[in-house]
């Protein structure tokens, strides 16, 4: 056992200076894999962070070595504050990015600028109109489409979050690539991954080696390029030869990343996991509000992450749903 050095490090040596927050449940899409089909119960909203909490509790991570904060949702533009929220943000010492599905991106491009944001994640997931509308249960697949092109325009950095699940996108992931020829664009294709109500199986996941010979059927040995993979990477990443951009694979299940984990979540009702597929959670807005010290709850936290996948070692622990059923739904983790 590695003795912690900062309460932000592991019993593995894992230093975890990656914080993703989460701003609220709600969503503007009705995205099958995130949200389940009878959708969730929400927090009350007494119960969710204030911007002032949110800062405070950033502002703790970031004095314990957090360089690196994500926004995530549900859908983090819909919050009303935001605008605040993002502005006080930026005057901590650390790199601000957002994961949002584009439809209010037109709507927030100022105070993006102006915070600093370089980095936005977008999640779309087909790029057939009627598809998206079937998966998302929203007609807004023109706006999202719109909003990546003004984020291209106004220089930010894009990456585009895939998730794939067999029979309904795994036949268009030639086409998400060839996006990159003429656009700077990261694609990102993710292993489709079990959470309440989603109703995972193996079966709709395609995985890593799947996207790989797919990849390979298109193009060449030698147009097929592999990049070097980022510090604490979740995507490995590879390039087509003379394309502007780039694409990765995020393979949770297959070929999972746990050893250079950094990240831990911040739900937004206060609560830490420190693995996305766990089912346990820390709360530390309660101590807060009650004037008390977080930072032993955030140690504790960090102290309990597993190994690997909130000790989910193998595809066949994945695969059975009594794992995991009682683990939150997407939407209300924040990805």
């Amino acid at each position: 056992m590695i003795p912690s050095k900062t309460i932000l490090t592991d019993d593995f040596g894992r230093k975890h200076n990656y914080l993703r927050i989460s701003l609220l449940e709600k969503c503007n899409l009705r995205c099958t894999y995130c949200m389940p089909a009878d959708g969730i119960t929400l927090s009350p909203k007494a119960s969710l962070m204030t911007a002032d909490e949110i800062f405070s509790i950033a502002r703790t991570f970031v004095e314990n070595g957090v360089d690196k904060i994500r926004l995530t949702g549900g859908e983090p533009l819909l919050r009303k504050d935001f605008p605040e929220i993002i502005s006080r943000l930026s005057t901590l010492k650390t790199s601000l990015s957002i994961t949002t599905n584009g439809i209010l991106i037109d709507r927030h491009i100022d105070v993006l600028k102006q915070s600093g944001i370089k980095k936005i994640n977008l999640s779309l997931d087909t790029l057939v109109a009627s598809k998206f509308n079937s998966i998302t249960l929203r007609n807004q697949f023109e706006k999202v489409i719109d909003n990546l092109h003004l984020l291209l325009n106004e220089d930010f950095l894009v990456k585009v979050n895939v998730v794939l699940m067999k029979g309904f996108n795994d036949n268009e992931i030639i086409d998400f690539i060839k996006l990159t020829q003429f656009l700077p664009l990261s694609i990102r294709f993710i292993e489709f991954m079990p959470f309440a109500g989603n109703e995972w199986d193996k079966s709709k996941m395609v995985s890593q080696n799947e996207i790989l010979s797919e990849v390979g059927s298109a193009f060449t040995a030698e147009e097929i390029q592999k990049l070097e993979d980022e510090k604490n990477f979740t995507a490995r990443t590879y390039k087509i030869k003379g394309f502007q951009g780039d694409f990765g694979i995020i393979s949770s299940i297959t070929n999972p990343f746990c050893d250079g984990c950094n990240r831990i979540r911040l739900t937004a009702n206060g609560k830490i996991k420190n693995c996305l597929f766990s089912n346990s959670e820390t709360d530390i807005l309660t101590s807060l509000r009650n004037g008390e010290p977080i930072e032993n709850l955030i140690s504790e936290s960090i102290k309990n992450k597993k190994k690997v996948r909130a000790g989910m070692v193998t595809l066949e622990e994945m695969n059975d749903p009594s794992l995991h059923f009682d683990n939150r739904s997407m939407i209300a983790i924040g990805g």
